[in-house]
């Protein structure tokens, strides 16, 4: 029930950021979902892609450190309110968000949320019985 997002460490300086989107450009690996945050030394890009193997050998060949980390991918209603029913099921099962993105994909229906929290199973468990639909790594890969 989770999706693999990969964190790649960038230092904090002009061009860092191109050069790792270059490489997955050159090697036809598409981004399904970005994040960006930063500090005043480094900044870690949080990247859902099309082809997970592929992208952490492409990464690791062009000297990129990076790791991957399980994540909840929740398909939420595009109408206001939808995050909020979403947090709603989350806080009610004491499940803390470490952080979250969205990002829009092929269905017009839906957004989807990235969630990072610390129990996959238990916030999946609290979505699911909340009628929320989480979105698979299949899924996510085809948008």
């Amino acid at each position: 029930m989770s999706v693999k997002q990969i964190s790649v460490f960038l230092e904090n300086k002009p061009g860092a950021l191109l050069g790792m989107t270059r490489v997955l450009a050159e090697q036809n690996i598409d981004m399904r979902a970005f994040s960006l945050a930063e500090t005043s030394d480094f900044g870690i890009a949080r990247i859902i892609v099309n082809d997970v193997a592929k992208t952490t050998a492409v990464l690791q060949e062009a000297g990129f450190v990076h790791n991957v980390t399980p994540v909840i991918a929740v398909a939420v209603s595009n109408t206001p309110g939808g995050l909020n029913r979403a947090l709603t099921a989350l806080s009610e099962a004491s499940v803390n968000v470490e952080y979250m993105y969205a990002f829009v994909g092929g269905r017009e229906e839906s957004a989807y949320m990235i969630f990072r929290v610390a129990d996959n199973e238990k916030a999946a468990a609290a979505l699911h019985a909340a009628g929320i639909r989480l979105a698979e790594q299949e899924e996510i890969a085809t948008l």
